[in-house]
């Protein structure tokens, strides 16, 4: 059996998830992170993707998180996102407007900071249907 350490996400509206757990998948900006027992101390950002949490002797818990960051301390990690849900509460229709929306709003001349925005609204609701489309059957696809 793996080794077991402690993790708490929390979303700005929700606590997500807080319990034990055998590995952690985070988005970062570069790809997957993984983190398992044991890691060393660390501080990351966290990006619009899907996460997967594994508990011992459970399946696994994949959701989609937003921007945010995680901190590994002393075997404990803290996972701060914006959002976080599971792929049967996304709601897919609200997704796909946000995604045409932001989509519109990068075509408009703006000012740099408003094409920013628009691409993390791109990025979420882009995310957000990739989970929905991998984990609609509640297999792990």
């Amino acid at each position: 059996m793996a080794a077991v350490f402690y993790i708490k996400v929390l979303a700005a509206d929700a606590p997500f998830y807080e319990g034990p757990c055998t590995s952690l998948i985070l988005p970062m900006a570069d790809g997957l992170y993984g983190i398992m027992a044991g890691h060393s101390n660390t501080i990351g950002a966290v990006y619009p993707g899907e996460m997967t949490i594994r508990p011992p002797e459970d399946d696994a818990i994949v959701a989609f998180v937003a921007s945010g960051i995680f901190k590994i301390e002393d075997g404990e990690v803290l996972v701060l996102v914006e959002n976080a849900e599971r792929p049967e509460d996304i709601d897919l229709h609200r997704a796909q407007r946000s995604e045409a929306a932001a989509r519109e709003e990068m075509l408009q001349k703006r000012s740099i900071r408003e094409f920013n925005e628009a691409q993390t609204w791109l990025a979420r609701a882009v995310s957000r249907k990739k989970v929905y489309h991998r984990h609609k059957n509640g297999s792990l696809g």
